[in-house]
């Protein structure tokens, strides 16, 4: 299996490719960089192998995208098209959903939460918490069975630093680091104290109710760009996976193969 995973989020596009079902590289792109994508996705095509005896040079793989912002979803899709000569496959709507999802409005809820928590439950098997630092924090909880039962939305560390400077009249705009000390000597450390013991507080807060419903603690992973910030300040976190959500298109594409034969 060849496929070039695409997760369009909010801030950035992660391209993933993936030869054999083996990872060759992940590249996280700024969205509006269209010549950026373009090369990168170019590039990630022309690793691809032709098919055997294809009179018209086809490459034997897809593209496979989960999105959460449609603007970037048609860049994308114009792009392969144009480039590539190729159509864009999106998790939800051309391929299902990886696994089952008890919520009120499931169309409603992002791909990309979906497919990275069913990427942890592959691994995990078993109840597991997923959490995505990026523009939005995420924190998803799957049961012991595999389903998806839902999560809180936070905002992540960006916007929460801007609405700070854009409602205040003095406070300056921060980009938060893990702190050396518990509160601040001065503006600046203390909203970056603030912001960040904000987030690690809620995390811990929310896994122990979801513990508290599933009657234990469940695993924990962390994932997205803002990760790495507390990933070594949170003995309750398990294990800090980069780029979740591209293993997890992966996953869902394998997993539509594998339904279709059966």
């Amino acid at each position: 299996m060849n496929i070039i995973a695409i997760d369009i989020g909010n801030t950035n596009i992660a391209i993933g490719l993936f030869l054999e079902g083996k990872e060759e590289f992940i590249e996280s792109i700024p969205g509006p960089s269209e010549a950026e994508l373009a090369n990168c996705l170019e590039s990630a095509w022309e690793k691809i192998p032709l098919i055997e005896g294809s009179k018209e040079n086809k490459r034997d793989g897809v593209i496979v995208a989960s999105s959460v912002k449609p603007a970037w979803t048609e860049e994308i899709r114009q792009i392969v098209k144009d480039r590539l000569g190729e159509e864009v496959q999106l998790i939800g709507k051309d391929i299902p959903l990886p696994m089952s999802v008890w919520v009120d409005e499931p169309e409603k809820v992002g791909t990309d939460r979906i497919v990275s928590a069913a990427a942890a439950y592959a691994v995990v098997e078993d109840a597991v918490v997923v959490a995505d630092f990026g523009t939005a924090v995420t924190i998803d909880l799957v049961d012991h069975n595999g389903v998806f039962l839902g999560g809180v939305i936070c905002p992540g560390f960006e916007i929460s630093a801007k609405a700070l400077r854009d409602n205040t009249a003095q406070l300056p705009n921060i980009k938060v680091t893990k702190p050396t000390a518990p509160y601040g000597k001065n503006t600046t450390d203390a909203i970056n104290c603030g912001l960040y013991y904000s987030i690690v507080g809620a995390l811990q807060e929310i896994i122990r109710r979801y513990a508290e419903e599933l009657g234990r603690w469940p695993q924990t992973i962390i994932t997205g760009s803002g990760a790495k910030t507390i990933q070594t300040d949170c003995e309750f976190i398990d294990n800090f996976v980069p780029n979740l959500v591209v293993k997890g298109i992966v996953l869902a594409y394998q997993k539509h193969l594998e339904a279709k034969i059966t």
